[in-house]
């Protein structure tokens, strides 16, 4: 059975390489029994398609340029 400190090392790892088996099943057993690191979990996918998001240019940094660009695109009505 993993620790938390060994289960929260593995999610981040997740972001860089694809785990093993072992590491994923491991993983697994550990976020069914533990809500602390499920929300660690979530909350690092969350950052982690926020970026990916960010990063194909889905967010401007300035509210007023994304309504500018929501306004310029043509509607399909």
């Amino acid at each position: 059975m993993l620790s938390c400190k060994e289960a929260t090392r593995l999610c981040s790892e997740a972001l860089d390489r694809p785990l093993s088996l072992r590491e994923r099943l491991a993983l697994r057993m550990h976020l069914m029994m533990c809500s602390g690191c499920t929300n660690y979990h979530d909350q690092m996918a969350f950052i982690r398609n926020i970026t990916a998001r960010f990063a194909r240019g889905e967010f401007a940094a300035d509210p007023d340029t994304q309504r500018a660009k929501d306004t310029d695109t043509p509607s399909s009505s």
